[in-house]
């Protein structure tokens, strides 16, 4: 199914499924036990843009912290159970507004009918996560290695489990490092099921090899109008995971809104700090809830053209630097106070 046509699915106060907006996760590094370490860590990806978060959840005493957790936070909260049935069904009780789990792994049908009437119970979604790396070996051996076929078919199977107990408030994670399969095993399973589809490409990597496997794999799969949620798994700040998570859907035309940077790569002419400037001003337009473009352009050559699609832009030269807006420029100031000139009129940009 494409995403208009997915089961709408309750997550805390977010909805995702038929046709909502796509909602971007990232999952927590910090023990969860360190209730401060965490919660701190949820309040920068909320800044960041984070509307759902993962928790890790191996211990009984994380289980608990999740109750602490979530009276500091405003986003829901989605605990991440590996084989511990236990550790389900404390989470749940401490108010997880969703859980994952393999119900492959999680300890033979008893314990997973445990877990299902805990979720039922609280009436939260279970997230049926499969990874390629964790793929029965029936299953491998049945399509000769590890395929986008078998890794549906172990999604699908743990689907029908959690349905022949009864329930359906169910997403769908289906995963590979294999940018190639995991797009397959999406076009697969969308003409299968109903259920929301959380879309990630795992163990992509760090910032460089990470942004780019997501960027192609993500995009391959979103365009098709198949996914309801996304992360961008990256080894590093998960903060960075939102900046690349909201970039991947506003290039798409999937969401609206935020300051798209625009920057020039730099040549001979350029006789500015041009890589630390156009970092400075994307970090500083996030805090900016505009809808516009900014150009950040390394000379007074090319600069004032090649910012005229930009709404606003800045250009530098050999000690100072152009304001610019829409091709047009406005002023000439001294390099060190570009960044300040900018910010001024983002801060005055509707008035």
């Amino acid at each position: 199914m494409t995403r208009e046509h997915t089961r709408v699915i309750s997550i805390g106060d977010r909805v995702i499924g038929g046709g909502n907006p796509i909602l971007i996760q990232s999952m927590t590094n910090t023990r969860t036990e360190d209730v401060e370490a965490t919660a701190a860590q949820i309040h920068k990806l909320e800044k960041a843009g984070c509307e759902i978060i993962r928790c890790t959840v191996p211990t009984l005493d994380a289980a608990q912290a999740i109750r602490e957790i979530k009276k500091q936070i405003s986003i829901p909260l989605v605990a991440d159970i590996h084989f511990d049935y236990k550790m389900a069904i404390a989470a749940i009780e401490n108010g997880a507004d969703k859980i994952r789990i393999n119900p492959g792994n999680i300890g033979g049908k008893d314990k997973l009918a445990a877990v299902v009437a805990a979720a039922r119970e609280r009436e939260i979604p279970i997230r049926v996560g499969v990874n390629s790396g964790s793929l029965e070996k029936e299953l491998v051996e049945k399509y000769h290695g590890v395929t986008a076929e078998g890794i549906v078919e172990s999604a699908l199977d743990k689907v029908h489990m959690i349905e022949e107990m009864g329930y359906g408030n169910m997403v769908i994670s289906i995963k590979s490092s294999d940018v190639l399969m995991c797009v397959k095993a999406h076009e697969v399973l969308a003409k299968k099921t109903d259920y929301p589809l959380h879309v990630g490409i795992t163990e992509s990597g760090t910032i460089i090899s990470g942004n780019i496997k997501s960027s192609i794999g993500l995009a391959l799969i979103l365009h098709q109008g198949i996914g309801d949620t996304i992360r961008v798994s990256l080894t590093g700040d998960p903060v960075e995971e939102i900046k690349s998570a909201k970039l991947i859907l506003r290039t798409l035309g999937l969401r609206k809104g935020g300051i798209e940077v625009v920057s020039c790569p730099t040549c001979g002419r350029t006789k500015i700090d041009l890589i630390g400037l156009a970092n400075q001003v994307e970090n500083m337009v996030a805090e900016f809830p505009l809808d516009i473009k900014v150009a950040v352009m390394g000379c007074a050559v090319n600069g004032p053209g090649e910012a005229k699609e930009a709404d606003i832009g800045i250009a530098g030269g050999i000690g100072e630097g152009l304001l610019i807006k829409k091709g047009e420029i406005i002023k000439k100031v001294p390099e060190d106070q570009l960044l300040g000139v900018l910010r001024e009129e983002l801060e005055h940009w509707n008035q």
